[in-house]
């Protein structure tokens, strides 16, 4: 079995980081800035400044590296392409956004369609941000 190549994994991961950074500015920062405002003025907490911004962002790199650390992984048992990266995506995307969304619904912090909207958005945004970060991975 192959070692998974660490640099090729950082590097297709950055590129799954830029999607993803896109992807959250254009959902959080354009289509659901107002929500989000309402959402947080309701839990009296301040809107994010650019550390809070700067730190989803690094998120949002660390999450590209991790999708494409588990397409390198799952690699050698589904093979190589693009049905194996959008199963990586899945994979990251149940974990990163549908079980926190799950474990918030409940708790009735944001409002449930905030959290579906993201949830949904990030059902097509991990996938399409692996299979770019896959695109670039080599063994």
């Amino acid at each position: 079995m192959a070692k998974i190549n660490l640099g090729r994994v950082i590097l297709g991961g950055l590129l799954a980081g830029v999607v993803i950074n896109i992807g959250e500015f254009v959902l959080n920062m354009a289509i659901l800035a107002k929500r989000w405002e309402d959402a947080l003025n309701a839990l009296h907490i301040p809107p994010f400044d650019s550390t809070a911004i700067g730190f989803f962002v690094v998120l949002g790199f660390v999450l590209g590296v991790l999708a494409v650390w588990v397409y390198a992984a799952i690699r050698p048992r589904f093979g190589a392409g693009p049905m194996t990266a959008i199963c990586a995506g899945l994979i990251v995307w149940a974990l990163a956004s549908l079980y926190p969304a799950a474990g918030e619904f409940p708790m009735h912090l944001f409002p449930r369609r905030l959290l579906l909207y993201t949830t949904a958005w990030e059902f097509f945004e991990l996938p399409i941000a692996t299979l770019f970060g896959a695109w670039l991975y080599k063994e």
